[in-house]
């Protein structure tokens, strides 16, 4: 499926069909949210269909929000790059972004049963005791503390429809 065309000899703007693949990135986009518990040593189960993604690598990151990102290094390399090349280097904006997303960064692997350890940092930082949710973001995972999750959803159903209308219509 053409995930974008033209009309009139590309002479009308680019329409956008949804992404099945993340061009920039080669990678499918990663839907659904799942269910899971943390085993005695933190060890998360990646979702089945998901770990062929991580096969040159994860990294683990603190997210904006109570959670933990699950990233392929391609993708957190094109996200952090995306916010940062535009800012001055020596602004404490950006210091303080690069501080934050690569000092809460860790390069890692799926081991052979397709698990990757959450370390204490990490789970610390998003709140996450046994039971999770593993949250699919088009360009990555997040993995949330499911009490976290559920309170997240009811906030978000909440607010949805007033962050939808306050985009406007794209054109």
């Amino acid at each position: 499926m053409p995930t974008s065309r033209t009309g009139v000899a590309g002479l009308l703007p680019l329409r956008h069909f949804g992404p099945t693949l993340l061009p920039a990135l080669g990678a499918m986009a990663f839907r659904g949210h799942f269910d899971y518990s943390l085993d005695a040593k933190n060890r998360l189960n990646v979702p089945p269909k998901f770990r062929a993604a991580f096969s040159s690598g994860v990294v683990l990151a603190k997210a904006l929000e109570p959670c933990v990102a699950i990233w392929t290094p391609d993708a957190f390399e094109h996200h952090t790059e995306a916010f940062l090349t535009g800012l001055n280097p020596l602004s404490s904006e950006r210091r303080k972004l690069t501080r934050f997303f690569a000092g809460g960064s860790f390069d890692c692997e799926l081991d052979a049963a397709g698990r990757v350890t959450l370390n204490p940092a990490l789970m610390g930082h998003g709140g996450i005791q046994k039971e999770v949710v593993v949250v699919g973001v088009i360009d990555h995972l997040q993995v949330w503390d499911r009490d976290k999750w559920l309170a997240d959803q009811d906030d978000l159903n909440a607010e949805i429809v007033e962050i939808a209308e306050g985009l406007g219509h794209p054109s």
